[in-house]
């Protein structure tokens, strides 16, 4: 798999943080097709946030694929089209245990991110695949600190 991170990984613009980072450790990941890392320390000043400290309080990151990875269905020989198209389906997920109110037992809260790709795109259009991912990753670290805001806030 080529979902590699290192670290530290610099994190997007919050608001009330400077310069946000996360060192991270590699993890043992749910399933075995997929990776996990899990915040060791921060970079920056993020004031009152915790590093992985336990399993109800984790501040991880997964990346998964399926378990097996589908391919083209048939091709219908009268009218040359696809019966089917498969999809895979890869995830990511960062869970961070919070507290929901001080003194309650801790919460996992998570961002859970499925990227869809119809089997055979990967070789046939890989370059608009490439496009696609750019976009997302582009927007989403462009929209951080407004994203944390709406999260904080529920306007968007």
């Amino acid at each position: 798999m080529s979902f590699t991170l290192t670290s530290p990984v610099t994190g997007g613009a919050q608001t009330g943080f400077t310069t946000p980072g996360y060192n991270i450790v590699s993890d043992t990941a749910p399933m075995n097709t997929g990776k996990q890392y899990a915040v060791s320390s921060l970079v920056g000043t993020q004031t009152g946030v915790d590093v992985s400290s336990s399993p109800s309080r984790p501040f991880t990151i997964t990346l998964s694929r399926p378990p097996v990875l589908r391919t083209l269905g048939v091709v219908d020989p009268v009218t040359g089209v696809l019966k089917q198209v498969p999809f895979n389906v890869y995830n990511i997920r960062v869970r961070k245990g919070v507290t929901p109110l001080a003194g309650q037992a801790p919460r996992i809260a998570y961002i859970n991110v499925d990227i869809g790709v119809p089997a055979g795109a990967d070789a046939a259009d890989l370059a608009n695949i490439r496009a696609m991912a750019s976009l997302a990753v582009g927007a989403l670290n462009q929209a951080s600190a407004s994203i944390g805001d709406t999260l904080g806030t529920g306007v968007i």
